[in-house]
């Protein structure tokens, strides 16, 4: 029997601004959707209650060397609350150079984007990656 399809929100986390974006493993594809103010859980809730997701993933920033900076320790927190608040498994995915992709997709498609567009696009791709790990392990 196939496993049931599983909708992803994807968190682009940023001390001011996260980014957020849904994706689906049927399609393997995520879509931006809105950026939230930073720790604004109201707002978080009402994205999680319209989208209904299975699963959660968390952007982790490391350096190019894969090593853990502080913002990795301040994503991994808020890994946790998201976990402890709504009670959503929830995962962090290897977010390298996904801001530099977001911000050169933007570049690309020649409409100017804001900075909380950019971290939801950035979301996306983070989404995408968790999304493509799980096709591959499927």
């Amino acid at each position: 029997m196939a496993e049931p399809v599983k909708t992803v929100i994807g968190f682009d986390f940023g001390s001011h601004c996260i980014g957020v974006a849904v994706g689906q493993t049927l399609t393997g594809q995520a879509s931006p959707l809105t950026a939230v103010k930073s720790r604004d859980w109201r707002a978080i809730e009402r994205i999680l209650l319209e989208c209904q997701p299975q699963l959660l993933v968390v952007g982790l920033p490391l350096n190019m060397m894969g090593e853990q900076q502080e913002m990795s320790n301040r994503a991994e927190r808020f890994c946790r609350q998201l976990e402890g608040r709504f009670g959503i498994p929830t995962r962090l995915v290897d977010e390298r150079l996904t801001t530099r992709e977001a911000y050169q997709l933007a570049l690309e498609s020649r409409r100017k984007k804001s900075k909380p567009e950019i971290d939801s696009l950035a979301a996306a791709l983070i989404t995408e990656s968790w999304l493509r790990d799980y096709a591959a392990s499927a």
